[in-house]
């Protein structure tokens, strides 16, 4: 079936079938309906990669993440797909791993336009040789978005939509100083990430205000993983004296130090308090359900794509990042200290 018949049966010209499939508010109701109804009769089905072709797109995005595994993603990419979808975008998903591999396939994919644009979602650089460097040798530089938060450096120069980690962090920390608590230990994620080191001066900022010390063992490097925060973890409880309360820059990362916790017999938080960021859907049925920041992951993606979406369609959306409202989660795994502690 052609669009030659569709326009037959519909008794409008083969432009304004096309004009439909391309611009539908751009087409008349009445006529609107006529082609809507031919193509019902006909079971047309149009060729949306030749269409696409001739229009300069591919109506793919590239979606780049550290692991797909990791809870946090789910609904930031629940909000990515819900607006990929009502665009007529599909995804292609890559994760990193958390490493800086070299992916000479990604970097053609998306150079050689096979994709519109990328979405980076708390994530280091893909390519072999960084964008700007790409775009300094003639290559076209596609639209790229940051999500949730520019990780690497040589990514500050790109948009991004993310919360206020420094006072998101020192929100959760201040919360942890008005318990009573005096010496709070940081278990950090990766130290060569921005994210690391805006969590970090948070939660350094309010031990600052409160007029408390904050000891170099105090701080460890988690990486972001169970694995890495247990072992963080039980350098802190080896510490004496140890810390009364434990943030760590990442909800799975709390879950990894709770176990280590409970494996040394304490109790959380009658004996240590555990706070987290990010809210992942583990939270608040942990044992106890965990204190964190909540980040708004839907509308993180959403807001992400559709600044993509606008790039795309040659849209000026700037350099500066859009900061949405994250939100202080209470729950059961912070309380006061010991008294003999406080």
């Amino acid at each position: 079936m052609s669009i030659k018949e569709v326009a037959r049966i519909a008794g409008v010209s083969t432009a304004t079938v096309s004009r439909y499939l391309n611009s539908p508010e751009h087409v008349r109701e009445k006529t609107r309906k006529k082609v809507q109804e031919a193509i019902r009769s006909t079971g047309y089905a149009p060729n949306t990669l030749a269409r696409n072709f001739r229009r300069g797109k591919t109506s793919l995005v590239v979606v780049v993440l550290p692991s797909v595994g990791d809870p946090f993603f789910e609904g930031v990419m629940r909000g990515i797909w819900r607006v990929a979808d009502a665009e007529g975008y599909s995804i292609l998903i890559r994760e990193t791993q958390f490493n800086t591999h070299e992916f000479d396939d990604y970097s053609e994919i998306v150079f050689s336009k096979q994709a519109d644009g990328i979405i980076l979602l708390a994530s280091t650089s893909p390519f072999t040789s960084g964008p700007a460097e790409r775009a300094g040798h003639g290559d076209r530089l596609p639209p790229i978005v940051i999500g949730c938060e520019t990780v690497a450096p040589q990514l500050s120069q790109f948009p991004s939509v993310r919360v206020d980690n420094a006072a998101a962090a020192a929100e959760a920390t201040a919360h942890l100083v008005q318990l009573g608590h005096r010496r709070i230990g940081f278990i950090a994620g990766l130290q060569a990430s921005l994210l690391t080191r805006d969590r970090e001066q948070g939660y350094r900022q309010a031990m600052a205000e409160a007029g408390l010390p904050v000891a170099d063992e105090w701080i460890v490097e988690g990486r972001q993983t169970l694995d890495g925060a247990r072992a963080a973890a039980r350098q802190l409880l080896a510490l004496s004296p140890r810390p009364t309360a434990i943030f760590c820059a990442n909800d799975e990362m709390a879950m990894g130090a709770m176990h280590e916790i409970r494996r040394a017999g304490l109790r959380i938080p009658q004996d240590i308090s555990v706070i987290g960021f990010d809210d992942i859907r583990y939270a608040e049925i942990l044992d106890p359900p965990l204190t964190t920041v909540a980040q708004p992951t839907e509308e993180i993606g959403e807001h992400t794509m559709r600044r993509l979406c606008r790039a795309i369609d040659g849209g000026d959306i700037g350099a500066e990042p859009e900061i949405v409202p994250h939100r202080l989660v209470v729950r059961e795994s912070t309380a006061a200290p010991p008294a003999d502690e406080s």
